[in-house]
């Protein structure tokens, strides 16, 4: 009878790297205090218990650095606690990030651009007081960086310089842009409304189901550049429309003007009677004057 092959034995598992709590701060960047405190948060489970040391592996690495890479991308504690908890109900991080990007990333191509003192002085002269600078900065138009500016909008940046450089106070175009700020905030908060609706169908609060993201955010992302062209257009509409009405006041005003200056020139001057019998007595004066010479 023959004899039946051993069955083989399972492949030996690979070597599992373990650290100690100096060690684990050490290759992911962090400090012994933070290890704690995302683990006192739940953010990371802890270690196993070897006597009185902490053994730490792989899986811990990759959750501080998960952690780490979160905290520079903006999140807080507290976001990643959320996050962390979707994770372990099913849902792909890649997938929540996708759609937090889709919502929340920037709408312009335009990157920031790093300007010093003389550059911005090069561009608008002496206009460039340090109370205009000030409320550059105030407005968010600028932010300094050491002894440096940055601007958030470069294209922003040029076109006020140029339009300085055309005659407009600085002062002026400051003030315009802080009025009309708060109706931009309005027609944008209308705008994200429209895209972000998407989620309306769901609960507020929860994140969709895992298998609904992928498809949320791609509509998401359709949407985004349509709104753009709304913005777009209701803005070239609204300015067509009001610099028609002043150039039609002004017009108005110039002919107006025109008309009344051409009546002055065309009509002869009225006199009065007393001017009549005046000029008529110093004509007949001077007639008399004539006789007794002769």
């Amino acid at each position: 009878m023959p004899k039946t092959p051993p069955s083989p034995s399972p492949a030996p598992a690979a070597p599992r790297n373990e650290y100690t709590v100096d060690e684990l701060a050490r290759v992911t960047d962090s400090t012994v205090r933070n290890v704690r405190a995302y683990q006192d948060r739940g953010l990371l489970a802890p270690p196993e218990k070897r006597g009185r040391v902490g053994v730490y592996d792989d899986t811990h690495v990759s959750r501080l650095k998960l952690i780490n890479h979160l905290l520079a991308r903006g999140y807080t504690l507290a976001n990643i606690q959320d996050l962390i908890k979707a994770v372990d109900e099913g849902h792909d991080l890649r997938s929540i990030l996708g759609l937090e990007t889709a919502i929340g990333s920037r709408w312009s191509r335009e990157r920031p651009k790093k300007y010093s003192l003389l550059e911005l002085l090069q561009m608008f002269g002496d206009k460039a007081s340090p109370s205009a600078l000030s409320k550059a900065v105030e407005l968010g138009l600028l932010e300094r960086k050491g002894l440096s500016f940055v601007a958030n909008s470069p294209a922003a940046l040029s076109a006020g310089a140029t339009m300085a450089h055309e005659g407009i106070p600085l002062a002026d175009l400051l003030d315009a842009v802080r009025i009309s700020r708060p109706h931009f905030n309005a027609v944008a908060k209308a705008m994200v409304d429209l895209v972000v609706r998407q989620l309306d169908r769901y609960d507020a609060g929860a994140l969709p189901p895992p298998a609904d993201v992928p498809a949320l955010v791609e509509a998401i992302w359709r949407v985004r550049p349509l709104a753009m062209v709304l913005v777009e257009s209701e803005m070239n509409r609204a300015l067509e429309e009001a610099s028609g009405d002043y150039l039609g006041d002004r017009v108005a005003g110039i002919m107006e003007k025109l008309g009344s200056t051409h009546e002055e020139h065309t009509l002869p001057p009225a006199s009065s009677d007393g001017e009549a019998k005046a000029a008529g007595h110093a004509g007949a004066e001077k007639a008399k004057a004539k006789k007794s010479a002769r």
